[in-house]
């Protein structure tokens, strides 16, 4: 399998307290009938994942030849898209997910959303989209998260999900880039991905579907990737398994990512592996954040392709001993079954793993402010 894909480079973007914002540029237009506070406060008591939005949202819009145009907060309600966006037709359109922390002190901050702001741009880069200068982005986080704190909740596990994404939204039935483009930000308060703890999940590998192949948008976070694994998904959901791993759509043996995380094994020798970035594979922040963090922790951490017959015999020997997941909306989540139709493994003996257990603590401490940062990953925002 060849590349050449450069990586952005998330260990060398600039530290998220340095990264610049244009927050004083976005106008805020207070929602007139926010939810009554009790209201608020039962929503808070009682999180899933993505169905309760806040009071408000941010949106700035690009046209063609004049360039970004009206900052804004907002009240946060539908949108009035003709029925010929271009969205609509040809799924012009990125998004981005990261996440607000409450800390013990009240404060609120974020993980690096400079990271963010990169990859944002990367993939409007492959969507024929606009570039958001990396103030905007933040600045309409910060502009968002602060008018409406009250929503970033203080729980175990809780956090303030952000959703940014970027839209063809000009009425134009023909196939050429769009010259009018909206860029929203609505947030939602979440509990845990996986409800019920650190439980092991179980994983399904996709027979006959693949996420992304060589030369197509497998590196960018778009809503077409997903869609194309939501039947496989409905698939892995028939064999009881809550995720899908997809294999690379050139030789069907190699390892991708998941319906939406990336992948980790853990060998016998304490080194630890994860597929290479081919072009196919969403460069995942916490994927970078996972890798630095066994570093410097003194473990070897390899990227390459990692076949399924060697990861299968691997753990079927005793070679391999965990496995893991990772992604900002579960963050580091153990794999205790991989199954297919021939195959049906348990690893690690259905249970969770000292290194998956121990990567996960380390990250999310510093995340929540448990621990020191030092890193310079997190940003005050309120």
């Amino acid at each position: 399998m060849s590349t050449g894909v450069p990586a952005l480079g998330f260990g060398d973007q600039v530290p998220s307290a340095s990264a610049p914002s244009a927050v004083e540029a976005f106008e805020v237009r207070a929602n007139p009938a926010p939810l009554p506070v009790a209201e608020r406060e039962a929503a808070l008591a009682n999180l899933n994942f993505g169905t309760q939005f806040t009071d408000h949202m941010a949106r700035a819009q690009w046209r063609s030849g004049t360039g970004w145009l009206d900052r804004r907060v907002e009240a946060y309600g539908p949108l009035s898209l003709d029925p010929a966006a271009a969205v609509l037709h040809y799924g012009q359109e990125i998004f981005e997910g990261l996440k607000a922390y409450r800390w013990a002190d009240g404060s609120v901050w974020l993980f690096r959303p400079e990271a963010n702001a990169a990859r944002f741009n990367k993939s409007a880069q492959r969507l024929a989209l606009p570039q958001l200068q990396i103030d905007d982005f933040i600045g309409s986080i910060e502009a968002l998260v602060r008018t409406d704190v009250e929503w970033v909740p203080s729980g175990d596990e809780s956090s303030l999900y952000l959703r940014p994404f970027m839209f063809a939204s000009e009425a134009f039935l023909g196939v050429r880039p769009a010259q009018i483009v909206d860029y929203l930000l609505i947030a939602s308060p979440v509990g845990a991905y996986f409800p019920g703890g650190i439980i092991p999940v179980s994983i399904w590998v996709a027979q006959g579907y693949h996420r992304a192949g060589p030369g197509g948008t497998g590196d960018a976070k778009c809503g077409g990737n997903y869609a194309s694994s939501l039947l496989p998904q409905m698939q892995a959901a028939d064999n009881g398994c809550q995720q899908v791993l997809f294999l690379d759509a050139k030789e069907d043996k190699y390892l991708d990512e998941l319906g939406g995380m990336n992948v980790f094994v853990v060998r016998a020798d304490g080194s630890v592996e994860t597929p290479r970035l081919t072009g196919n594979i969403l460069e995942g922040i916490t994927r970078s954040s996972v890798i630095r963090q066994l570093e410097d922790t003194g473990r070897k951490v390899l990227e390459k392709d990692i076949t399924l017959d060697e990861v299968r015999s691997g753990v079927e020997s005793g070679d391999i001993l965990e496995v893991f997941a990772c992604g900002t909306a579960a963050a580091v989540t153990p794999v205790g079954r991989l199954a297919s139709p021939d195959f049906d493994l348990t690893i690690n003996g259905g249970v969770a793993g000292e290194v998956t257990l121990a990567i996960r603590k380390s990250l999310t401490d510093i995340q929540y402010g448990r621990a020191a940062d030092p890193y310079g990953w997190m940003r005050r925002v309120a």
